[in-house]
């Protein structure tokens, strides 16, 4: 079976921490611990704040360990859709709160001295098919006070019809970073929060009650209030990092369809690219097509490592940041981060502690949880619903794909066994791990991920391992035989 571990992962291996094992006080509790908890813990810290963190697993073991490490505020082509949906202030709050997270971390890392591979690089948007959008972009990027140009030289190992570049944008090693970061606060691993109830989290090893709750565990597992199950989506993306004499000093992000994103880091070129709704891939070859790419882009290459990574995606294509929801004041949420984890877990630490503080951002409620526009929202409302009735449709409706003989080894599927629909995975040994298909979460019936050995859920992007065991939330428990 494939080791799908991230570069990061591979190259630094934080200390552990001891689980909670007694009942405690505190003035914030923060739920994950990964760059968002982290950086949301340090600043609390740092305003005069006992703050406890509680790590279901272990610390960055989420989706920091698998990003690529872009601290930017280039996010796509987002700046000329905001400007036209929301407006131009709403726009430039974005624009203002992205650059200040690349300052805020490159100001921790001088004050701290913190070896994280740290640098300046430009960011590049393009195109190999349309060079207008990009224009459009470039304009409305900069009419936001960002330093951004389009231009038609890069240094890809192809032709472009042109790009956006981004100045004074950053790269580094997450993992170094957060390790450097965490070191200083109190942080309690394999330590899941199983229920909230106001000012309290209750875990298995005892209770944490606190002044303020944070969530910044991905995927919020609380589902009312705030019915964040209803206003997202998650979308896997697939990583390959190669050894070869192409090292790009910037990082590209290709918006045409199947494109692919570099960046270099620790000697090898990171090409980034495969992404689908989690719980839609079926089919599999996502590792191999990235694999072909590389083949033809850099002939000579070498294959280091590959891995995966999941990203929440709201309605509107905006975090939600802050109050999880009005009717528990003492709650707070960071999530929905899209593929711009980095930055947005810098902008969720100036938001959520600030505003713990009193005195939230100016451009804090661009971020809001609370909002709902409408023209920005209302198509994919109608897509995440009807896509969640879908997922639980084939619990009830559909039959199993075949029958366990059938399944080869290294395989996996619903299938009948014993008389019933079950989920089948049957290793190279040929011996069957058997488990029930319905996600605990909510009951959506879970798909194959061939690419990842795992059963991936449609509706909401819960994960779980060939054997059943949690991989992703919002599910909380492993899976049933």
């Amino acid at each position: 079976m494939e080791n799908h571990v991230s570069l990061w992962n591979r190259t630094v291996d934080i200390p552990r921490r001891e689980r909670l094992n007694r009942d405690m006080e505190a003035d914030a509790a923060v739920i994950g611990a990964g760059m968002a908890g982290v950086l949301i813990a340090d600043r609390l810290k740092r305003r005069g704040l006992r703050v406890v963190v509680l790590e279901a697993s272990r610390i960055g073991s989420g989706q920091t360990g698998n990003t690529t490490a872009k601290i930017t505020c280039q996010h796509g082509m987002i700046y000329h859709a905001l400007i036209e949906r929301f407006g131009r202030e709403k726009a430039r709050h974005y624009a203002d709160a992205n650059q200040q997270a690349i300052r805020e971390y490159a100001d921790l890392i001088q004050e701290r001295d913190i070896d994280c591979d740290f640098r300046e690089a430009p960011a590049y948007l393009y195109s190999g098919i349309d060079a207008e959008p990009l224009r459009r972009e470039a304009e409305a990027a900069a009419s936001l006070g960002i330093d951004a140009s389009f231009t038609t030289e890069t240094e890809l190992p192809f032709a472009v019809a042109g790009a956006v570049r981004f100045e004074q944008q950053a790269l580094f090693h997450p993992l170094k970073f957060l390790q450097a970061v965490s070191d200083g606060l109190e942080i309690y691993e394999q330590t899941p929060a199983l229920t909230v109830d106001d000012h309290v989290i209750r875990t298995e090893g005892g209770t944490v009650r606190a002044g303020h709750v944070i969530f910044a565990c991905h995927f919020p597992f609380v589902n009312v209030p705030g019915w964040y199950f209803m206003r997202m989506h998650q979308e896997r993306s697939y990583v390959l990092a190669v050894e070869g004499d192409w090292q790009p000093e910037g990082m590209y992000y290709g918006v045409d369809p199947q494109a692919l994103s570099f960046r270099a880091a620790e000697g090898l070129v990171l090409l980034g690219g495969g992404n689908h709704r989690t719980g839609e891939n079926s089919q599999g070859g996502r590792y191999e097509a990235l694999r072909q790419q590389a083949r033809n882009l850099l002939p000579d290459s070498r294959e280091a490592a590959c891995w995966s990574a999941q990203d929440c995606m709201t309605l509107d294509g905006l975090p939600y940041i802050g109050s999880f929801s009005p009717s528990v004041p003492c709650w707070h949420v960071a999530t929905g981060f899209g593929k711009w984890g980095m930055t947005s877990s810098m902008v969720a630490a100036m938001i959520i502690a600030d505003r713990i503080a009193g005195h939230a951002p100016d451009w804090a409620e661009v971020f809001s949880p609370s909002r709902f526009e409408l023209s920005a929202s209302a198509k994919n409302l109608a897509t995440d619903t009807a896509q969640a009735f879908k997922g639980l449709a084939r619990e009830f409706l559909t039959l199993p794909r075949g029958v366990l003989d059938d399944l080869p080894p290294g395989h996996g599927g619903i299938v009948e066994a014993d008389g019933r629909k079950a989920g089948v995975y049957k290793d190279d040994e040929g011996h069957c791990h058997v488990v029930n298909p319905r996600c605990p979460h909510l009951g959506c019936q879970l798909e194959w991920n061939p690419d990842e050995k795992s059963w991936d859920c449609p509706c909401h992007g819960s994960r779980f391992s060939y054997d059943g065991s949690l991989i992703d939330n919002p599910a909380q428990e492993n899976l049933g035989t």
